[in-house]
């Protein structure tokens, strides 16, 4: 599917107003936010939700891990009711002992998740996202080589080394106007501030040269940097004891995601029947109330298991009394921006300063 253009810069006195107080944000917090002694990696995006910063976050994460460096990756927690810096896990899956969990409740959904499809990196939740990485150095062992902001653009009191944007591909400019009216959350000439913008998205609307595309198409917002795509892939569906879900299942399908098309997509393109579904808001919490309506609706459709995302399974897991099946995603940036990101870490971990020895 061709790359729509770009829309033109809004012209309304509240769209500029909103942009300008973007602009001059970013322009203070420039020379005074805060840097940690460890590289930063940003991923990001600039429409509200739904643009697959997740799936790439764990895909880098896997990628830095593999590499033998020490990754941790610092989250806000969106909706999590913890305080303070919250240790999601310390990574190191052949060691349960250093390897706590708390639940999305405590830590947010993406959080959790991101410690299950990772688990070779540490994962650290707190609004401060300096004073996260700060825990990570003095507690982590060994310290972070690297740090990940997930979602991390808009966060400009953290000082990052690199900056990923994530486009959807579905929507990749948001019409082109900010919140209230629109559905993006930064003015398209933020991009400006990245170093490389990734389509990410369903691959039969991802062509090979789309990410060059999308580099040119925000070009004249200031963006000069470099464009990858990055397709997210759905995966067979398992049950809850990790077994497939055979083909032609009749499944209700649950999500409480930004893009739930792309969900049922993926329920189809991994061979499911879907007799009925029931669409949330993202990042949904599923209180009482929706797990009845949950049980309710699985009753009437005759369905044979409740399907929903990885995200949405880890608010769902063991509160359901119903056969409960994901659908998981993995996205897999190309060859390309591997190799662009890796000749980026040669060049900056040579100045990465070695940890103080210890004291004899």
């Amino acid at each position: 599917m061709p790359l729509p253009p770009p829309p033109t810069p809004p012209v309304s006195p509240w769209q500029r107003l909103y942009g300008a107080a973007h602009r001059a944000r970013r322009t203070y917090w420039r020379s005074r936010a805060a840097r940690l002694p460890r590289p930063v990696v940003s991923v990001g995006n600039l429409c509200w939700g739904g643009s697959g910063k997740t799936p790439l976050t764990a895909a880098l994460a896997r990628h830095l891990s593999g590499r033998g460096l020490a990754v941790a990756i610092l989250s806000r927690g969106y909706r999590s009711r913890g305080d303070g810096v919250r240790l999601v896990s310390a990574g190191h899956p052949d060691r349960p002992e250093a390897h706590p969990r708390l639940g999305p409740a405590e830590a947010g959904d993406e959080p959790v998740l991101l410690a299950a499809e990772a688990s070779e990196a540490a994962v650290l939740v707190c609004p401060d996202r300096a004073a996260a990485g700060r825990h990570a150095m003095a507690q982590l062992e060994p310290p972070p080589d690297l740090f990940l902001l997930d979602d991390g653009f808009s966060h400009v009191r953290l000082a990052r080394d690199l900056d990923l944007l994530a486009f959807p591909a579905a929507d990749p400019f948001g019409g082109g106007r900010l919140a209230p009216g629109g559905r993006l959350r930064e003015p398209l000439a933020s991009a400006a501030e990245a170093d490389a913008v990734l389509l990410t998205g369903d691959p039969e609307r991802i062509a090979p040269e789309d990410g060059r595309a999308l580099a040119r198409a925000l070009e004249p917002f200031g963006f000069r940097g470099e464009g990858f795509v990055a397709p997210i892939h759905p995966l067979p569906a398992e049950t809850e004891d990790g077994a497939a879900l055979a083909a032609g299942t009749g499944v209700l399908l649950v999500s409480g995601v930004a893009r739930p098309r792309g969900v049922r997509r993926a329920a189809v393109a991994v061979g499911l029947t879907v007799l009925a579904e029931l669409s949330f808001g993202d990042h949904h919490t599923y209180p009482a109330a929706s797990l009845q309506k949950i049980a309710r609706r699985f009753r009437e459709s005759g369905a044979a298991a409740v399907a929903t995302t990885a995200k949405d399974r880890v608010k769902l897991a063991g509160r359901l009394d119903l056969p409960l099946a994901t659908i998981p995603v993995a996205c897999e940036p190309e060859a390309g921006f591997f190799t662009w990101l890796d000749r980026w870490l040669d060049n900056r971990l040579d100045r990465i300063p070695s940890p103080p020895a210890e004291a004899p």
